[in-house]
This record gives C-alpha cells, sequence and structure tokens, in this order.
C-alpha cells in the first residue's frame, strides 16, 4: 500500500507518494526502487498525471518499491517553479529519502516531458558525482525517457547511460516534436520506441505505452 509523506528538501517540503512492497511475500528481497519525476509544473504537470501513473504501476506490478512526487510549487511540496534548475535538486533529495528508507540499492528511473529532462539529469548526476549526493551505492539499471524534453530543455551536452536508457515516443505529439526525439535517441545511441498515432499525453494508448516500458524494462 502506499503512504504518503511530506520530506524535507531545499526549498522546504517536498510532498511524496511512497508505494513500499511490503505485502509482497519477497518484500525483504526487493532490490529495485522506481522514482518517477512528472511533467511541467507550469502546466498543471502533477506526480498523479495519467502516464506517471502508469509508470507507478508499472513498477508496483513488477515487484519494485514505486516513489513519485510533486516538484516544488506544486501541491504540497512547498518552493516555486525553478525552471529545471532546483527540480533536479528535487528529485535527489527524494532519492536522498527513498535510499535512507530501504535497502533496496537499484534505481529504475522514470520521466515524463519536463520530468524526462529532470529524470536525465538526476542519472548524469549518479554517474559524473553520486559522491556529492551520498548515492555512491546506487546503480541505474534503467532510465525511462518518456516523450521528453529535448527542445524546450537543453540536452546538448548530456551525459547518460545509453545501454541503461531508453526513449519512449508517440508520432503525433504535438507539444515536442518526434524528430527531435528521435534524433535525441539516435545522436545518444539509445533504443527507442515510437507508438502509432500516440500524442504527447498517450491518450488512448497507455495499454501501448506499459508495454512498450515492459519490452525496455526486460529485454536482453
Amino acid at each position: 500500500m502506499s503512504d504518503k509523506h511530506l520530506i524535507k528538501a531545499p526549498a522546504g517540503v517536498l510532498e511524496v507518494e511512497a508505494l513500499w512492497q511490503q505485502d509482497n511475500p519477497q518484500a525483504n528481497d526487493v532490490d529495485t526502487l522506481a522514482l518517477l519525476c512528472h511533467p511541467h509544473p507550469l502546466f498543471d504537470g502533477t506526480m498523479t498525471n495519467k502516464v506517471v501513473s502508469t509508470m507507478y504501476r508499472f513498477a508496483r506490478d513488477n515487484g519494485m518499491h514505486a516513489i513519485r512526487f510533486n516538484f516544488r510549487g506544486v501541491g504540497a511540496s512547498t518552493g516555486e517553479h525553478d525552471y529545471a534548475v532546483g527540480e533536479i535538486s528535487d528529485a535527489l533529495s527524494v532519492l536522498q529519502w527513498a535510499h535512507e528508507q530501504s535497502s533496496a540499492r537499484k534505481l529504475w528511473l522514470g520521466g515524463f516531458s519536463f520530468g524526462g529532462y529532470i529524470a536525465a539529469k538526476v542519472a548524469e548526476q549518479l554517474l559524473v558525482s553520486p559522491h556529492i549526493w551520498g548515492l555512491e551505492d546506487i546503480e541505474l539499471v534503467k532510465l525511462a525517457l518518456i516523450a521528453p524534453s529535448v527542445v524546450n530543455n537543453d540536452v546538448s551536452d548530456l551525459v547518460i547511460p545509453p545501454e541503461r536508457s531508453f526513449e519512449i515516443f508517440g508520432d503525433a505529439d504535438e507539444v515536442i516534436d518526434p524528430i527531435a526525439m528521435r534524433q535525441f535517441a539516435e545522436r545518444l545511441d539509445i533504443p527507442y520506441s515510437v507508438i502509432d498515432s500516440a500524442s504527447h499525453f498517450f491518450h488512448g494508448k497507455l495499454p501501448e505505452l506499459k508495454a512498450a516500458l515492459a519490452q525496455h524494462t526486460f529485454e536482453r
């Protein structure tokens, strides 16, 4: 079952919803937690967005601890939107908190739209400076970028592990140019799936999104 928390963070407190696998018979063996980042706060993005919720249920159904949260200035989270600067610290603060709550040390990191950009920057931090955050023992196993914001945010020098990353987007995305998302994936040499006729918010296409999540998460 899930619990809601207000945790300390750089801008005050962050609202977090955590689903721990206590009811799982193998709960003591759960070694993976999923951290999920929501779309743009200034355009009604919250942790209950349906794409984020799809990732949340996917993580739950596949035996992971699942963590989602509201960025600063959203819901019960304090502070103001910081244009993708403070939001990286928000996500890392939630990861620090989850690290303290659980023995799981494998990370399935996901983000949608603006949250995809934030998730990618968190992955970069885990690659280049995990010691700053006390997260040296966290192993990033998957980075799921769902229709990531690669146009309005600067991804020109982004460093992420291509062998552990993947991208999913729709060919009818009306918010982020599908060509730009394809070029982003090809430039960084990460696998990607394009969902036919899917809009930015995957209206009517959530089953296809969930299937693509499974494909990329469990492919060998």
